[in-house]
């Protein structure tokens, strides 16, 4: 059986201990609940896995229903022998925006944890390193813990990146060009929402599955998802801080955009204003009727010349006496 042939992307058994080892597709079918906790890891673009799940998997429709799901948002159901969560984190691939958030579903069960997603999450692959060093989790409950936790990090450093980010534009807004400026507040308010979007609900399913009374979770894990749902309500708080002070940046260059305008604006009419009296002379000078003084005197240019230069200085006194320049 190849590694493309085969229905899911790995599968461990954990020994409750914090290690775990790989296991083949013939080692997954003779699993027995007996032989330990058995941790099946899906990739849904595969056929074979949405076969397994819907044939041999042994999980109710509603269950096999959220593990083939498309994109779904932060959701927990606790059912008689198990519970299901659908968890959101931070998309970390090649080429990815930090706000292209990526889902993870997870059945656990007192001795079965299958989890399934379509893009690859480097939080799976971190509870899995763990394990393989000995420091991974010993049961189905403390499993959701740890991944949670890895979720969590990464949301905590992409919104910490979001504020810094935010700090920055404060920063430049007296240097940086207009044009950077509107882009960068883009790119932070689009990251801010989207995060939030999917914070919010997480933060909720973490809560009812700690107020939830289960047999996959103890006391001390439903204390420790509880505290993950708290460090989310932070980052939440954070994430509103961010965009507040986006919105106070935003103002602060709309502020800058009309200053900009009002000062070129004003130093245009300055200048209409000096050269007003002067069209008036070359207007009053040049109509074509009879009688019009210096049209037969050839000094009569260089008169016009000093008065329209008498003109514009007095205008330029003027305006400067009364500092409007």
């Amino acid at each position: 059986m190849t590694e493309n042939s085969r229905f899911f992307e790995f599968a461990m058994l954990l020994d409750g201990k914090g290690s775990a080892r790989s296991l083949n597709e013939n080692e997954v079918a003779a699993w027995k609940e007996s032989d330990g906790i058995l941790w099946i890891d899906l990739d849904q673009n595969k056929a074979s896995a949405s076969k397994w799940v819907n044939g041999k998997s042994n999980v109710d429709n509603i269950v096999a229903d959220i593990l083939l799901a498309g994109e779904t948002r932060p959701r927990s159901i606790v059912e008689p022998n198990g519970l299901i969560a659908v968890m959101r984190g931070i998309n970390m691939n090649a080429g990815a925006v930090p706000d292209d958030m990526v889902a993870v579903r997870i059945w656990l069960e007192k001795n079965r944890i299958i989890t399934s997603h379509r893009r690859t999450m480097l939080s799976l692959s971190d509870v899995k390193e763990a394990l393989m060093s000995g420091q991974g989790p010993v049961s189905s409950g403390d499993f959701l813990v740890e991944l949670t936790g890895y979720l969590s990090g990464r949301i905590g450093s992409s919104v910490e990146n979001i504020e810094m980010m935010v700090e920055n534009l404060d920063a430049q807004m007296a240097t940086a060009t207009i044009s950077d400026l509107r882009t960068s507040l883009g790119i932070v308010r689009r990251q801010a929402a989207a995060i939030r979007r999917h914070l919010s609900p997480q933060r909720d399913a973490l809560d009812r599955l700690a107020r939830a009374q289960s047999v996959i979770l103890s006391q001390s894990e439903a204390y420790d998802l509880r505290e993950a749902g708290d460090h989310i309500t932070r980052q939440l708080e954070d994430l509103d801080l961010a965009r507040e002070n986006a919105l106070v940046t935003q103002e602060e260059l709309m502020n800058r955009i009309a200053q900009e305008q009002n000062s070129r604006m004003y130093l245009l009419s300055i200048v209409s204003a000096i050269f007003l009296p002067l069209m008036f002379v070359t207007g009053l000078l040049g109509m074509n009727v009879a009688g019009l003084p210096g049209t037969v005197n050839p000094k009569g240019f260089v008169y016009a010349a000093v008065i329209m230069i008498v003109f514009g200085i007095g205008m330029a006194v003027y305006f400067r006496w009364k500092k409007w320049i």
